[in-house]
Formats: structure tokens, C-alpha cells, sequence
């Protein structure tokens, strides 16, 4: 006790109320989790983990035409030189940049188990291996230089990486992001690469192009799982606005099929795809139980047909069901017709904002004009010095 009196009279020790450090340290902690983990850069559309991976493996090489290393090497890596956070976040967050029926256009090229839409997990890191895939080595690290962008220290100034990539292509948009920082989430939906495309060239030959005009070129997202968006509604609010809620279904068909030999045939419904972050097996599941409860009629049968070639669900109908009245039941109480939340937000030169879509990619072309300036102006001064020689 005694002790304590001596330190507080030494004035090594300041006293401060709960609540001004509960506050301090709280807003200290959000920000960390803001800007340094959870949002992703509206440049190149990469959270700080991710943008580690790729700059690591292509410090180690592993270029699309070289062979594949593991992924523990790559973790280890990234771990030890880049982020000192924990080794299952780094390789949860390498594993779906290689799942195709995450992310649109994979930035990485994996071998061997990465889990599938079952929601089945991914082998041990021990087991995959992984390697750049061609967008990201020719279109993100393809220009990377400290002429191009700018480079910091790492945790412990052993090391230096890039604050942004110089990304070629606007990988917010044609892959999306989703993440939950503190106080605030961004959901952002994929699109097709050639419509996002089409919408920059119009908006550098046209700067004044109307809304109308750039969402008829971009009409919605495209999600690696397919499915079927509903209405337009939605899409326009959160393209106008940056917020907004985008129904979608899963595709099906009706087939009548022989369910065995010797048995009469019988009408199905036939999904062939199912909305963007449904998973294939706990929705199986979900039918299963309300069938089960009696909550869900006309059901004879439920199996998962599905292959390497593809998605094919059977929902084998009893005789005297009507195929429309079970779908819309399946519309209705399972997540064969759901909504994707759009959360437009991202960090805009450092600082959380949310966004119309003209204005990310308005972010986007600023920021390639900056780095084609950077590049030329490398390039002219590298002349210069040569001619000065």
C-alpha cells in the first residue's frame, strides 16, 4: 500500500475516471478494427489481410505459372513478416479467395480441399497448397513498385508493404466484401467484370453520364452461385444511395421423373441454383425439418443430386400436390428466396464512408489516374536521368 501512495505521489502514475478511459481506449480499439482489419480500401478493394497475402506470395514467387506451395508456408509467412494476428484468420481469409463459389473472380488458384457450398470446412493448411491466380498476379501486383505506390513499415520495421495495391481492375466491385467492424458492417455485392468495364469507359468518355444511362450499362450484381435477382427496386436504391436490399431467388424447373422401377412417375421440382451465401446442405436440412413438423406439404422425397458438373437438387412431389403451391411454400419458409443486405461502405483516403456505386468507381478511376501519373513521372525521370548521363 504503501508502495502505491509513493508512485501516485512520484506522479508516475496519473488518476483518470472509468468512464474517460472506457471511452479512450474503446474508440482507440474501434478505429484499430476499422482502418486496420475489418473495412475494406475503396482503391483496391482489399482488406489489410488479404492485400498481405497476395503481396507475400508474390515476394515468394508464387507467380500462376510456377508450381503450387502450402498454404501453412504462405500463413507463416504472412504471419511473421506482415500481420501478427492469429494463423486460422489468415488462412480463413486465404481459403475463401480461392473458393469459387465465394468470390467471382478468385484471386488465388488453390490444390486440394477448400470446402464446397455444403458449408464442408477446408482441409488443415498443412494439407492445401495454393498459388497467385492469373487476375491477381497481371491485374493487382502486376505494376507493383515503390515508384507506383507507397510503402510502409511493418508491425515491427523489418519489413516494408504496400499501403494499396495498383490494381488495374476495381476488384470492390467485381468481387465485393463483406466484413462487421465496430459499430458499422459493409456488404457489397460482386458484378460482372465486363458490365463494371463498360461502366468506367462510359464515365471517362462521358463524366456526366446520367444514373440511368450507367446502371442500364451495370443492371445489377452478378453472384458466383447464380440464382435469380427479383425486381429492380432494390438494385437502384442501393446503386443511388449505397444502401439497400436485393431480393433473390434460387433457379428451379418442374420435371416429372421415374422415382424407380416399376413406379409411376411423379412431378419434381428441379433447383439448379440457389441465392448467393445459402448453404446447399443446412437448406436441405431446413426443408427436411419443416417437412418433418408438418409445416411443409406436398414433399414425397428430397435428394441432392449434384455433381462436379454442377448444383441439382430433386424435390420429389407427392401425387397429389400442386408443383406451384409447394414452391412458393419453399419461397416462403426456406432461404430459396432471401435478401442481400447492400452495405456500400468502405475506407475513402483512410476514413469509413458509404457509397453510391458512382462514387466508388469515380474512387477507382481517381486512383488509377494517380497511378498512371506516378508511373510516367518514374518513367520520365528515369529518361532524364539516363539522357543526363
Amino acid at each position: 500500500m504503501a508502495d502505491q501512495l509513493n508512485l501516485l505521489a512520484s506522479g508516475q502514475i496519473v488518476p483518470t475516471s472509468l468512464h474517460t478511459e472506457v471511452q479512450r481506449s474503446y474508440l482507440e480499439y474501434a478505429m484499430s478494427v476499422i482502418v486496420g482489419r475489418a473495412l475494406p480500401d475503396v482503391r483496391d478493394g482489399l482488406k489489410p489481410v488479404h492485400r498481405r497475402i497476395l503481396y507475400a506470395m508474390h515476394e515468394l514467387g508464387l507467380t500462376p505459372d510456377r508450381p503450387y506451395r502450402k498454404c501453412a508456408r504462405v500463413v507463416g509467412d504472412v504471419l511473421g513478416k506482415y500481420h501478427p494476428h492469429g494463423d486460422q484468420a489468415v488462412y480463413d481469409a486465404l481459403v475463401r479467395m480461392v473458393q469459387t463459389f465465394s468470390s467471382r473472380y478468385p484471386l488465388l488458384d488453390g490444390h486440394g480441399n477448400f470446402g464446397s457450398v455444403d458449408n464442408d470446412p477446408p482441409a488443415a493448411m498443412r494439407y492445401t497448397e495454393t498459388r497467385l491466380s492469373p487476375i491477381s498476379h497481371e491485374a493487382l501486383l502486376g505494376d507493383i513498385s515503390e515508384a507506383l505506390v507507397d510503402f510502409i513499415d511493418n508491425f515491427d520495421s523489418s519489413q516494408q508493404e504496400p499501403v494499396v495495391l495498383p490494381t488495374q481492375l476495381p476488384n470492390l466491385l467485381i468481387n465485393g466484401s463483406s466484413g462487421i467492424a465496430v459499430g458499422m458492417a459493409t456488404n457489397i455485392p460482386p458484378h460482372n467484370l465486363g458490365e463494371v468495364l463498360d461502366g468506367l469507359i462510359a464515365l471517362i468518355d462521358h463524366p456526366n453520364l446520367s444514373d440511368e444511362e450507367l446502371f442500364r450499362l451495370i443492371p445489377g450484381p452478378d453472384f458466383p452461385t447464380g440464382g435469380e435477382i427479383m425486381g429492380t427496386e432494390g438494385i437502384l436504391e442501393a446503386y443511388r444511395t449505397g444502401r439497400g436490399s436485393i431480393p433473390m431467388r434460387g433457379i428451379c424447373q418442374f420435371e416429372e421423373i421415374r422415382p424407380g422401377r416399376g413406379r409411376q412417375r411423379r412431378n419434381a421440382i428441379v433447383v439448379t441454383e440457389l441465392p448467393y451465401q445459402v448453404n446447399k446442405a443446412g437448406w436441405i436440412e431446413k426443408i427436411a425439418q419443416l417437412v418433418n413438423a408438418n409445416k411443409l406439404d406436398g414433399i414425397a422425397d428430397i435428394r441432392d443430386e449434384s455433381d462436379r458438373e454442377g448444383m441439382r437438387v430433386v424435390i420429389e412431389l407427392k401425387r397429389e400436390a400442386s408443383a406451384q403451391r409447394v414452391l412458393q411454400d419453399l419461397y416462403r419458409t426456406t432461404p430459396l428466396q432471401t435478401n442481400f443486405g447492400v452495405i456500400m461502405l468502405a475506407l475513402d483516403r483512410g476514413q469509413p464512408r458509404q457509397m453510391a456505386l458512382r462514387e466508388v468507381m469515380q474512387a477507382f478511376l481517381d486512383f488509377r489516374e494517380a497511378t498512371l501519373t506516378r508511373h510516367y513521372q518514374h518513367q520520365l525521370e528515369k529518361t532524364e536521368n539516363r539522357l543526363h548521363i
